[in-house]
């Protein structure tokens, strides 16, 4: 067979389509790694726990459903979930539900049935339930792993018994306080074993099995070998409380006598920002007229406290102070900070009222390289669903996405490197979940 030479040009400009087509249909194909949703289903009983899973791809952001997911969380209300490092296993802190089948557990009326459920994490992002664990306290609501991922822990907001309070942390917490509950975690099989308290032993002469922490705890991470709990009421005002944690063992020990108190009174939430910690809380702040520093005067609702972690686990105030979070935004629950650590986005849920809340977005600030102080990005706040409830990086540094309570969805968005803008994705950037979301994690392990 012969061409003409219009015949040939044809045929190769056919090929070369043909490769330029085929190359990039390889790299829409790209999963760079695995997101999962904690959340509820708004059929039937609206505390029944669920996870869904998408496929990140790495060219566009777009997510794509994980064949066989969502499944069962394993309990009702799900409010956290860790993977461990490794990414072989994945735990779910189900809260349970109050005696009236709802989800508001409170001391008066505690949570019945929560648990930790572990789940074994198979190729393409499946999720297949293994064993269940149970905390030591009551009305279990915050869950983390240390770096390592050989210690599991969680933060219950009572301990089961108040005299162990005051064996712990003295005379000023004989009536009630919190606990952490810690687990070991086996690397072959992810089931959970019991780590007790070395240093207090209970009445019984038997070693206490969780770590007693100051009433009403509201959040708890781990920074510089410390493992620190944020607690307090608005008429208590919120304190700090360190644990020395051994990355050996597992074993927290007291490392400071009494609390740190904040001066702070609605303190949300604790971070561990890559180097610093922060301490989000949803009170006002003024920056009065003429003052120094990079943000315009007037009266914002809501603020950070960043702090480094100094000896024996106190709290030092970074140089520049509060930071003021956006002004059109309110309650801010989650902070993270970017793999390059340029760039800070804090998510702000906003009232928490179904549908749309017109005060919940994320923030966003310049982490000054020398300084590590914090400025606005220019053009933040950056859009979301409604009620982001926690932020995550895809593995490959290129999106951030929030899951969001109050109108039960998923948004993600592309991050200017230059800028640290968030842009909408290219493709779809919203998607719709079952039910309101809880909490969300990232997994870079796709085979």
């Amino acid at each position: 067979m012969t061409f003409t030479k219009f015949g040939k040009a044809l045929l190769m400009s056919a090929l070369s389509a043909a490769v330029v087509f085929s190359a990039s249909s390889c790299v829409e194909s790209y999963t760079v790694g695995f997101l999962y949703v904690t959340g509820t289903v708004t059929s039937g009983s609206s505390s029944n726990g669920i996870i869904s899973g998408y496929k990140i791809d790495h060219n566009t952001g777009r997510l794509a459903s994980i064949h066989g997911l969502p499944i069962s969380s394993g309990g009702a209300n799900p409010v956290r979930a860790v993977l461990i490092t490794g990414s072989r296993f994945l735990y779910v802190l189900n809260r349970g539900v109050n005696s009236s089948g709802g989800s508001d557990c409170t001391t008066a009326d505690p949570c019945q049935n929560s648990n930790i459920t572990e789940f074994s994490v198979g190729g393409n992002g499946i999720l297949v339930a293994q064993e269940t664990f149970y905390t030591q306290g009551i009305n279990p609501f915050r869950l983390l792993g240390d770096t390592s991922g050989n210690f599991i822990y969680v933060l219950d907001h009572d301990s089961p018994s108040s005299a162990a309070c005051a064996l712990a942390l003295g005379s000023a917490a004989t009536t009630a306080c919190g606990d952490i509950t810690a687990f070991q975690v086996n690397q072959s099989t992810g089931r959970l074993s019991l780590i007790v308290n070395a240093q207090v032993t209970a009445a019984s002469g038997a070693p206490l099995p969780y770590f007693p922490v100051p009433a009403d705890p509201i959040d708890f991470t781990m920074a510089s070998g410390y493992a620190l709990t944020l607690s307090g009421t608005p008429s208590t005002g919120d304190v700090v409380f360190p644990y020395a944690f051994n990355s050996s063992s597992g074993q927290l020990t007291i490392s400071q006598n009494s609390p740190q108190p904040l001066s702070i009174f609605q303190g949300t939430a604790i971070v561990n920002g890559v180097g610093y910690l922060y301490v989000l809380d949803d009170e006002p702040i003024t920056i009065p007229p003429g003052a120094t520093g990079s943000y315009p005067s007037g009266t914002y609702p809501s603020q950070i406290l960043p702090f480094s972690v100094g000896t024996g686990g106190a709290l030092q105030a970074q140089t520049g102070g509060t930071v003021p979070d956006d002004a059109t935004l309110a309650n801010p629950i989650f902070l993270l900070v970017e793999s390059k650590g340029k760039f800070l986005y804090v998510a702000n849920q906003g009232n928490n009222v179904q549908g749309t809340s017109p005060t919940s977005g994320l923030a966003g600030y310049v982490i000054d390289p020398s300084t590590h102080q914090l400025s606005f990005i220019a053009g933040e706040p950056f859009g979301s669903g409604s009620g982001p409830q926690c932020l995550v990086e895809d593995p490959s540094d290129q999106f951030v996405y929030a899951a969001d309570f109050n109108d039960s969805s998923v948004t993600g968005r592309v991050v200017d490197p230059n800028s640290g803008v968030l842009n909408s994705l290219r493709v779809a950037s919203s998607y719709a979940l079952q039910g309101p979301a809880t909490w969300c994690l990232v997994d870079g392990r796709t085979s």
